[in-house]
């Protein structure tokens, strides 16, 4: 037995069936529909506190994250008001069944007359086109369309693939994207104006086609030079360490640019975690290339010695190796400790890189502001 809130009840000729159940201290990809017979109404706080000390089932990622950091109190309360009730319960997209996690603002023209929820929604898994019944989406695949995201491909290395999508020239399929990505991301905004960015999707390559397994989006410009806006693993892919694969990507990004990006700010707990790993590796092993070169004397390095190697921006440098205690400063100026002890200590801290992106695989341009 768990402590939850009632969010909404569902009626059945006149008597409650069922609740909608937020748990306690657990992420909102966790609410769903309890029967009436399995809520206890009487159960007294202390008592669930006895009974959920006890019991700790959920996975490590049920666990509350805050994704909603930088939303004022007002515009967190209305962001939870308008999508406090999942209105799909699962995906069909390829082989994969999948429990969604959050609300998503569909169109209209998916609902039906009294539709309160829907229980499978069919995903084309390369159009992205959804369907609410398995025969409509077989009705689509007999059409024949592309079997890869639209866009250019832009990475290819074993079976890994990453295209390239403008989101003005391929609106509805980025649309798609976002419809389905906004199932998985509980900060992800409800409207999607996708002509400003672009869309750098992750597919796997197999006899079949391209499968989609994650994307992150860029803006066509920003003004603060990040590199990144939204990032998603598709729940199926994940722990395959694709989300470290398109961290590096978008910072590969940035070094044919010639500049120093950033992910957009603020990040969730869960971004966090996931950019502070990447920092740190990444560091750690340029600090242990530079420790190695023929020059033992030099044991500090600058700051923007590194961004210039890594494309980090130098306030996320600066952050990363004060976690680490490995920054001392000189006249005002930080400097770098380059011992090759200490680093390889931190190193032996570091989980693995997931899947390595080979830098010589990549064809990509960037983009000339037309300003």
């Amino acid at each position: 037995m768990r402590e939850c809130e009632i969010i909404e009840k569902r009626m059945s000729e006149g008597k409650v069936e069922a609740y909608y159940v937020h748990w306690s201290d657990f992420n909102r990809r966790c609410d769903s529909w309890v029967p009436i017979a399995d809520v206890d109404l009487n159960t007294t706080k202390d008592k669930l506190k006895e009974i959920r000390d006890l019991k700790r089932n959920f996975d490590e990622f049920a666990h509350d994250h805050d994704e909603h950091e930088g939303m004022d109190e007002a515009t967190l309360r209305h962001h939870n008001m308008v999508t406090k009730i999942k209105n799909v319960n699962k995906i069909q997209i390829g082989q994969y069944l999948v429990e969604v996690w959050y609300y998503s603002p569909l169109p209209k023209s998916v609902w039906r007359s009294g539709d309160e929820v829907i229980d499978i929604l069919y995903f084309c898994e390369f159009t992205l086109n959804f369907y609410r019944t398995k025969e409509e989406l077989e009705r689509h695949q007999k059409k024949g369309c592309l079997r890869h995201p639209p866009g250019d491909e832009i990475y290819r290395n074993d079976k890994v693939s990453v295209f390239e999508v403008d989101g003005s020239r391929s609106k509805q399929w980025c649309q798609n994207l976002c419809y389905l990505a906004k199932m998985f991301l509980d900060h992800k905004t409800l409207w999607y104006d996708t002509d400003s960015f672009f869309f750098y999707v992750i597919c796997e390559c197999d006899e079949q086609g391209y499968h989609v397994v994650g994307y992150f989006s860029k803006e066509k410009e920003s003004e603060e030079d990040y590199n990144l806006a939204c990032i998603l693993t598709l729940p199926q892919h994940q722990r395959k360490g694709y989300g470290k694969f398109i961290i590096s990507f978008s910072y590969e990004l940035s070094k044919i640019e010639g500049k120093a990006g950033s992910p957009e700010k603020p990040l969730s707990d869960l971004g966090k975690e996931a950019y502070h790993s990447h920092w740190n590796r990444e560091l750690l092993h340029t600090l242990k290339k530079i420790g190695s070169e023929p020059n033992p004397d030099d044991r500090f390095v600058s700051l923007q010695k590194l961004s210039e190697m890594t494309s980090f921006k130098r306030d996320d440098i600066e952050a990363t190796l004060k976690r680490l205690q490995m920054i001392n400063y000189y006249k005002s100026q930080a400097y770098v400790n380059v011992n090759p002890t200490l680093v390889n200590y931190h190193i032996s801290k570091c989980g693995g890189s997931g899947v390595r992106v080979d830098p010589t695989k990549i064809h990509w341009t960037p983009h000339i502001n037309p300003s």
